[in-house]
């Protein structure tokens, strides 16, 4: 499948370059830019998990944020998930690593949900847009919908 991406990718890519090599050139010159501005966080964020995942032991992070670990475990995901500011694009990977290493589907999808969601790093900036009343409810409603996103994969998973 990944081959299969990588080259109707390249086909899209030189279709475009014959249209156009002007507006080709600087489309790839735009998407460098994106990946030079987010490789910093990406790697850190690599450099976080796997000094975490070398840390600590797939016991641990069972115990943790395993099926055992239960509301407990859970709610550390969704705290955790809420403090975090990481792309989306690792943020899955990092899902399937912890799963891989003992995490349950209900601990994770509370991390994901909120992850995505909640935003505690970046309130101060919705709050000069929007207001504190509605960065506080906007983000608490996200909050009590991961909650309710966990349980739903609880049942389901």
């Amino acid at each position: 499948m990944t081959k299969t991406m990588y080259i109707i990718a390249f086909i899209m890519l030189s279709m475009s370059f014959v249209k156009s090599k002007k507006n080709t050139k600087l489309a790839l010159k735009k998407a460098w830019k994106s990946f030079e501005n987010i490789l910093p966080q990406f790697l850190a964020i690599l450099i976080i998990i796997g000094v975490a995942l070398a840390i600590l032991t797939p016991a641990q992070i069972s115990k943790l944020l395993g099926n055992e670990s239960g509301w407990i475990g859970v709610i550390i995901a969704a705290l955790l998930g809420s403090v975090t500011l990481i792309p989306g694009f690792v943020a899955f990977p990092l899902a399937a690593a912890l799963l891989g290493s003992g995490a349950g589907y209900m601990q994770i999808a509370a991390f994901i949900s909120t992850l995505m969601m909640v935003g505690i790093v970046t309130i101060p900036l919705e709050i000069s847009y929007f207001g504190k009343k509605a960065a506080v409810a906007r983000n608490a409603t996200a909050f009590i919908f991961s909650i309710f996103v966990a349980i739903v994969m609880g049942v389901l998973m």
